[in-house]
């Protein structure tokens, strides 16, 4: 069949081996519908052999409690639409506040509605895990949001046996200004929250910049940063079984999670 120019297409007939997408595994980030950062933040931090794919869920500003319950319901069709028929390795929510607002357990059955035996992450989940791993149990706390939001996870936290030593909160209520927080300005926060008997400094939220200061901060501090980001991708990786090195995101990439 000709085209429209009148020039016949041809098949290329070049020989080739195929590049593998993710040849060491995929990652599937259900993110807001109005986070600005989280998925940059990801690949950032993902080594180059591990691929990302992203779908969103249905969500508006300003984020609140109430906002926050409201999503979940949409997880099941989102999670549906990481690459049906295909699969990923890990499906991860993007979303601090949410799953401590909604549940661990809540937020990763519904997700497994959408895919059924799926491995599954989130940032209260993965938190826990790397905070436990480095043998924090006092934690200073950074985060984001309206103040009681900021309380909300500060509780989550606690109801996990962890000890927030101070909790300091931006009072920022929209998506946009808080991934708009320069990372220099979330150091300084992290250096003011730290307490001296703070085993580690636990900065909250997949869509404010942190995870690209971790690093920096810790030498500052002589003691471990865990942000939402950087403790997600250390959790997915452990799931998939990744072995190779991770480096410039701090010490929790030396650490294994617990295995009890």
């Amino acid at each position: 069949m000709s085209a429209p120019t009148g020039i016949t297409p041809e098949l290329a007939d070049i020989s080739y081996k195929p590049d593998p997408v993710g040849p060491a595994g995929r990652v599937g980030l259900i993110t807001l519908a109005t986070d600005f950062n989280s998925e940059d933040d990801l690949r950032h931090i993902l080594p180059n052999d591990v691929r990302l794919f992203t779908t969103r869920i249905a969500n508006a500003n300003p984020i609140t409690v109430d906002s926050l319950r409201a999503m979940a319901d949409d997880l099941p069709r989102a999670a549906h639409t990481l690459l049906p028929g295909f699969g990923v390795d890990v499906a991860i929510f993007g979303c601090t506040s949410g799953t401590v607002v909604n549940g661990s357990d809540r937020i990763a059955a519904l997700i497994r509605e959408g895919m059924p035996g799926c491995n599954v992450t989130n940032p209260l989940l993965a938190s826990h895990m790397a905070l436990s791993s480095v043998k924090a149990q006092k934690i200073a706390i950074v985060a984001p949001y309206i103040l009681d939001v900021t309380a909300a996870v500060a509780d989550g936290f606690a109801k996990q046996g962890f000890e927030p030593t101070r909790i300091l909160g931006f009072g920022l209520e929209n998506d946009p200004d808080m991934t708009a927080i320069p990372p220099d300005v979330i150091m300084a926060a992290a250096l003011k929250a730290n307490t001296d008997d703070a085993d580690a400094v636990f900065i909250s939220c997949t869509a404010i910049r942190s995870a690209e200061i971790a690093q920096r901060t810790e030498q500052l501090l002589g003691k471990p940063v865990i942000t939402s980001n950087q403790a997600l991708v250390w959790h997915a990786l452990n799931l998939m079984n990744y072995d190779k090195p991770v480096t410039g995101f701090g010490s929790l990439f030396d650490h294994k999670p617990p295995t009890a």
